[in-house]
């Protein structure tokens, strides 16, 4: 009892950053990073869905990327008809694939997860990106 009252801000310290650690893990939630997600697809035949709309797609996309808009997700002919394949799921940011990601796992794909960052994470990984013809 002695070496707590003495080394309570020792032990206060420790404490703290194991909860940041944990609360950072559980922040990171079911997305992938670049390398990650670039592994899925060459590994794995992973599926590169962007959810952003198609201006968005048009102006710049992941190299190979299908487009299907969030709002048009639910039963779009672009997912793969296999749910046992990892579906990517990203946008500009990495917030609407992240929705997508869970209203996918909701409809059976067991590993549809988010690119975390999004197309911002992809161009700064030095990855390909392609234009669509308007």
């Amino acid at each position: 009892m002695k070496f707590i009252i003495d080394n309570w801000m020792l032990i206060a310290l420790a404490l703290s950053s194991g909860g940041l650690l944990l609360w950072q893990s559980l922040q990171k939630g079911s997305g992938v990073g670049t390398a990650e997600a670039v592994m899925l697809i060459n590994r794995e035949k992973g599926v590169l869905i962007d959810v952003s709309e198609p201006a968005e797609f048009a102006a710049a996309h992941p190299a190979g990327a299908r487009n299907v808009p969030l709002a048009q997700l639910s039963g779009a002919k672009e997912l793969p008809s296999n749910k046992a394949l990892p579906v990517i799921l990203t946008c500009a940011s990495g917030a609407r694939a992240t929705r997508a990601a869970n209203q996918l796992k909701k409809a059976g794909y067991e590993r549809a997860v988010a690119l975390q960052g999004g197309l911002a994470a992809w161009r700064e990984a030095s990855l390909p990106v392609e234009k669509s013809a308007a």
